[in-house]
C-alpha cells in the first residue's frame, strides 16, 4: 500500500440532479470554498443530460451555460479517471428525461488523518452510507410528537 493510499480520505459520490436543465449555480461557490478550506479535494465533476428519448450525453462544462452568468471555469479539468462511461450511463439511469445531473466524485481530506491512523492500526470499513435529511426531519417529528420513530 503506498503511503499516498494510506493518507487518503474516504471517497464519496453525489449525482444531482437539475429539473428542466436548470442549474442556477448557487452551490457551486460553496463547493469551491470547501476545496479552499481543505475540507474536500475534488476527483472528479461531469455534467450529464439525459434527453427526451432517454440517451444520456456528458456535457463539457463551457456547455452549461451560454449567459455568462454562471462561470464554471473553475472546475474544468476536474476529472481523475475514476468516471467511465457505465457510471455516466448509470446516473442518467436515475435521471427523468429532459433533465440534467452533476456527477461528483470527492475525497473527504478532513477525514483523511482518522481513516489514515485507522488503517494503519489494521481496521478497514465494512460498511457506510447517508442517512437522507427528509429522514432524520421525519424521526425528529415523530420524536418530538411522542411516536417511535
Amino acid at each position: 500500500m503506498s503511503d499516498e493510499f494510506v493518507e487518503m480520505g474516504p471517497i464519496d459520490y453525489l449525482v444531482v440532479e437539475f429539473p428542466g436543465n436548470r442549474m442556477t449555480g448557487e452551490g457551486f461557490p460553496l463547493l469551491v470554498d470547501l476545496v479552499d478550506r481543505g475540507l474536500i479535494r475534488i476527483l472528479d465533476l461531469l455534467f450529464v443530460r439525459k434527453d427526451e428519448d432517454g440517451s444520456v450525453v456528458g456535457m463539457e462544462v463551457a456547455d452549461l451555460t451560454g449567459d455568462g452568468a454562471l462561470d464554471l471555469a473553475v472546475f474544468e479539468g476536474a476529472s481523475s479517471g475514476l468516471l467511465g462511461q457505465d457510471d455516466i450511463a448509470e446516473a442518467g439511469g436515475a435521471l427523468e428525461p429532459g433533465n440534467s445531473a452533476a456527477i461528483l466524485v470527492y475525497e473527504n481530506l478532513w477525514a483523511a488523518p482518522f481513516a489514515a491512523a485507522l488503517r494503519r492500526g489494521g481496521a478497514q470499513l465494512v460498511a457506510s452510507g447517508r442517512i437522507p435529511v427528509p429522514a432524520v426531519l421525519a424521526a425528529l417529528d415523530d420524536t418530538d410528537a411522542g411516536r417511535p420513530a
